[in-house]
């Protein structure tokens, strides 16, 4: 998967049908909102409503197209545009429609919207790939927004390359409904037996790479004037989810400081001590991102006049580098102990979820490099703090690559602000390298199978 220059000269009829799909473009995004709007936001619950019609608008455009469009026992969506080798293995674009609960519009949406728009011009444009290019909507990749219990996340796209953890379909459950993740495929029309028995649905052997287009979820497009982020690899995570702390409820008045167990001043010891450590290791260059996300007492106990006897809180630790992530536990679990020691509590931090960082198939990422650079459309090489379904295609072994669009506003939340010309950048880019990697006579980019 070289990027050489001939690959990446300017194919001016694609690149004029993306750039004349931009009314096309506001639509879709236009038409998805209005499906999904919820307040100031839009809610696409994870195999509920929402994402259903998310998914059928989706459906229904690629169709319009001529696409072959197929739904799979996890519910992932597909929209196979047919190349001329169709038994040679395809090409995959595509992201996740569902969102966290009153999100912005564009997380996951942007890069279903962005393969379709690729594959769109490419049609417009009179090309026909040497082997498949398939759009695939993946379900539930915003599973930490909408199960508990024991799980992976990433459901649809981990579903259908067979990477889901034995017990997962049953382990996790849905916060809206209490129902774990099994009835929740079933009772959606799915076939979660089928996920279960397998093989999987997505085979590696039939997979030459995929590529994904997403926001960028943080600041740093926007801080550098850039439209355009090319992703070397994908953070890594170690997961508390379900982490307490337990102490001695007693009165506030009458309990000297030396004699409380109070959970609230051990906890934020912890939540301290894991603060300072990140500063060192930020100073000594390490990648590492530290997040405390839930910290609460129990309602039904807690009182202005009562030292807290329980708190339950969430971390989130993530790096690309595993050494960092194994350093960090190591920290949180003797500093636990110090601080219990010290404080007369008890910490519970198991069960603990990994993720393993996911690198970018370097072939891929100067590709997009490449396309980027002839395009003239200016970029930023950088990592991916976020999880996406991108590491679940590299973590099967499939060549797999990122390129974000600049996002003010940040993420899971309404006031998302990707603007539409920076969508159509990145659209550029990645409709180039699908062309590139799938053009006639490309034996490398088109293996034969």
């Amino acid at each position: 998967m070289s990027a050489n220059a001939a690959a990446f000269q300017l194919h001016p009829l694609l690149d004029a049908a993306v750039i004349a799909r931009e009314a096309f473009t506001v639509s879709t995004f236009d038409a998805l909102r209005a499906r999904s709007l919820d307040g100031p936001g839009v809610t696409r619950t994870s195999y509920m409503a929402g994402e259903q019609a998310a998914h059928d608008l989706i459906a229904d455009l690629a169709r319009g197209l001529g696409l072959a469009v197929s739904v799979d026992a996890a519910g992932n969506l597909s929209a196979r545009f047919a190349g001329r080798h169709p038994e040679r293995p395809a090409w995959i674009t595509g992201s996740h429609l569902d969102s966290v609960r009153q999100g912005g519009n564009f997380d996951g949406a942007a890069g279903v919207i962005a393969g379709l728009v690729a594959v769109a011009a490419m049609i417009d444009a009179g090309l026909q790939p040497d082997c498949d290019i398939v759009l695939m909507a993946f379900r539930a990749e915003e599973s930490s927004a909408w199960f508990v219990g024991r799980h992976g996340g990433h459901f649809g796209s981990r579903a259908a390359l067979g990477l889901l953890w034995e017990g997962e379909l049953d382990s996790a459950t849905h916060v809206a409904t209490g129902r774990s993740l099994r009835a929740m495929m079933n009772e959606a029309g799915f076939d979660a037996a089928r996920i279960e028995a397998g093989p999987p649905i997505l085979n590696p052997a039939d997979i030459a790479g995929y590529v994904e287009l997403h926001i960028e979820q943080g600041p740093i497009l926007e801080k550098r004037a850039l439209p355009v982020g090319i992703v070397t690899g994908i953070r890594g995570a170690y997961r508390a989810r379900t982490a307490r702390a337990l102490g001695a409820y007693s009165h506030s008045g009458a309990v000297p400081h030396e004699y409380r167990q109070d959970a609230v001043f051990a906890t934020a010891d912890l939540v301290m001590a894991l603060d300072s450590e990140w500063s060192r290791r930020r100073a000594a260059g390490d990648d590492l991102v530290v997040t405390v996300g839930k910290f609460s007492t129990e309602a039904e106990l807690h009182s202005i006049t009562k030292v807290p006897g329980q708190v339950d809180f969430a971390i989130d630790i993530r790096s690309q580098d595993v050494a960092v992530l194994d350093g960090m536990e190591a920290f949180l679990r003797a500093s636990a102990r110090d601080i219990e020691a010290r404080r007369g509590v008890s910490f519970g931090l198991d069960p603990v979820d990994r993720a393993t960082p996911a690198l970018m198939d370097a072939g891929l990422v100067a590709a997009l490099q490449a396309s980027a650079s002839g395009l003239s459309i200016p970029f930023l090489t950088m990592a991916s703090g976020g999880g996406h379904d991108a590491q679940d295609f590299a973590d099967a072994g499939i060549p797999a690559a990122m390129l974000f669009v600049r996002n003010d506003k940040g993420s899971h939340n309404p006031a998302e602000a990707m603007e539409i010309a920076d969508f159509m950048q990145a659209t550029r880019v990645l409709a180039n390298v699908l062309r590139a990697m799938t053009m006639p006579g490309s034996a490398q980019a088109c293996p034969i199978g």
